[in-house]
């Protein structure tokens, strides 16, 4: 039952890849190569406003800064961006491309009171201004200590050390690196942000433009004549301006102050190809750290699989052999004469208490699982951009529908036997098998975790295809061998311990963000974060334990099939 529907997904996958072969360049939804000529008009886009210290986004249009002139559009949310916060609106920031200029935007009117604290309060938070163009955000670049960091967005404002006034980043110095582009013409299908582009060589015609392929930024603090600002209108042309060190010269945020804001691009040229143009944001550091933690994997699957070799090759088949070599008279009495797991054959197949809760954890598992691997495998391919999201839907539900029941070996008795009492709880056993799945991934889950929480990119997919591999492997191997354990200690109840021996991995997943929230994440202030922190964290604990509970399920389920399909009784 389970070959053709793999020959159909086969058949499948390799149909997908013929269609492919005609193309010579494929772009998913949102990531597609966009060319422009000299002149052309780009607005950018402005995120939520984030910082590592409360972790509450804000919209950008929060605080007073200058709107565009046909009003504030936000973009199409889909559900990702629902999760993480995202609000994405349209900005005034207009770039002309290959054209260097300074520009004024506006200059708002007298700051009240509210306006100033809300000001003070997101420049004390750390906020910072996340600034999309061409789906790349903007980079910055500080050092700390002689060496060079890179951050994504700007600061609200920032506060000098022993002060006690806080000033507003109203200048913008920005960098855009363009790599001019000749090549095979190409085609969009559909509009906007969400439309495919496909490059072909059907197409003799050349399309030359420039591609972005970077986006820096500078923040800088000015304090401008208010009354001379005023006269200026949107997009005017002003005199470039350096970043001052002088405060007297920087933009104090205070009541009845009037804040004006402009802008400068520098167009350069550069010899980035539009598909490496994230490894700037990506580049990979600490490969060493991945290798530990693949290793230290590699001997705990070692270890267990091991013990998976003497359960089968020696136990089991030897019991099985042994049994089969028997007439049936001497069955019987091997029958009452023998222990363990071939006692439990009339209650094996019992259905478990809860059991549709239990199918329920099951077919979301599948999901996650299912989603997980796609997701990981095409990022670790490249064929995934981090400019885009694609949510994946249906398949389990157009598998499920043509799957024939499951057919058991053995009958079920109609009474359920007793199972014999034990000196320890065999949950205890249970809870201490998720350390083993939890040791595969920790050492990864640190870089994950900061990722997710102190804004930066997370790129290592091909090491976190392998962690994710061996966490399968792991999964596998523990809730085989405390399956058969229970099984021989004739403990028929394996349905649920069999999920949580591989899914309590979550419990030290959970506990992990804990200790990474005290010891790691000491930036965070608030209880409203820390409560936001620990229920995403429980969230992502659950979804992992549906995933690891369901591989650790269908693999012992397995398991005991076959098991109990080599015994031979009526």
């Amino acid at each position: 039952m389970v070959f053709p529907m793999i020959r159909k997904l086969c058949t499948g996958f390799v149909f997908l890849v013929l269609i492919l072969q005609g193309c010579n360049g494929f772009y998913l939804p949102g990531s597609y190569m966009h060319t422009y000529s000299t002149g052309d008009e780009i607005y950018a886009k402005v995120n939520s406003l984030t910082s590592i210290e409360t972790e509450l986004p804000f919209g950008y249009y929060s605080l007073p800064y200058c709107k565009p002139k046909g009003g504030i559009k936000k973009s199409a949310e889909n559900l990702g961006e629902l999760l993480m916060g995202d609000q994405i609106d349209n900005s005034p920031y207009r770039f002309r491309m290959n054209v260097n200029e300074s520009v004024y935007l506006c200059t708002t009117a007298p700051l009240s009171e509210q306006e100033v604290k809300l000001f003070k309060q997101r420049t004390r938070d750390m906020y910072q201004v996340n600034m999309i163009l061409d789906n790349l955000p903007a980079m910055r670049f500080t050092n700390q200590n002689g060496v060079k960091i890179q951050w994504t967005g700007y600061p609200v404002g920032y506060t000098p050390p022993n002060s006690n006034d806080d000033y507003v980043i109203n200048h913008l110095r920005f960098r855009v690196l363009i790599h001019e582009y000749e090549g095979a013409g190409v085609e969009i299908i559909g509009t906007g942000e969400e439309g495919m582009g496909v490059i072909t060589e059907a197409d003799n015609k050349k399309a030359s433009g420039y591609e972005i392929v970077g986006f820096e930024v500078v923040p800088c603090s000015v304090k401008y004549d208010p009354d001379e600002m005023t006269k200026l209108h949107i997009y005017d042309n002003i005199t470039s301006v350096n970043c001052p060190q002088e405060l007297e010269k920087s933009q104090v945020i205070k009541e009845q102050e009037r804040v004006s804001f402009t802008y400068e691009v520098e167009f350069v040229k550069s010899n980035i190809r539009w598909p490496s143009r994230w490894d700037a944001y990506l580049k990979m550091e600490g490969a060493r750290v991945h290798w530990f933690s693949i290793l230290n994997s590699l001997m705990v699957i070692l270890f267990l699989a091991g013990i998976v070799f003497v359960i089968f090759l020696r136990t089991v088949r030897r019991d099985l052999t042994r049994y089969e070599e028997l007439d049936k008279e001497a069955q019987a009495q091997m029958n009452e004469e023998l222990a363990g797991w071939k006692l439990v054959v009339g209650d094996v197949f019992r259905e478990p208490f809860h059991a549709k809760l239990l199918c329920v954890m099951i077919g979301d598992g599948v999901q996650i699982t299912g989603m997980a691997v796609v997701t990981i495998v095409f990022a670790a391919l490249g064929f995934m951009s981090p400019a885009s999201r694609v949510p994946l839907t249906l398949l389990g539900g157009l598998l499920g529908t043509k799957a024939q029941p499951i057919q058991y070996p053995v009958r079920t008795n109609q009474i359920p036997r007793e199972i014999p009492a034990r000196k320890y709880p065999s949950w205890l056993l249970v809870l201490g098998a998720g350390t083993l799945p939890f040791g595969t991934l920790f050492i990864e889950l640190f870089f994950i975790l900061s990722s997710i929480w102190l804004g930066r990119f997370y790129y290592v997919f091909g090491f976190l295809l392998i962690v994710f591999m061996l966490l399968v492997v792991v999964c596998v191997e523990v809730s085989v061998v405390l399956t058969y354990m229970h099984l021989c200690f004739e403990d028929w109840m394996w349905w649920w311990k069999a999920f949580f021996a591989s899914g309590s991995v979550a419990v030290y997943i959970f506990l992990y963000s804990i200790n990474y929230l005290i010891f790691d994440l000491q930036s965070l202030s608030g209880p409203v974060s820390a409560t936001l922190y620990l229920g995403y964290s429980l969230i992502m604990a659950i979804a992992v334990m549906l995933s690891t509970g369901t591989i650790g399920l269908l693999a012992s389920f397995y398991f005991v099939h076959y098991l109990f399909s080599s015994v031979k009784i009526d």
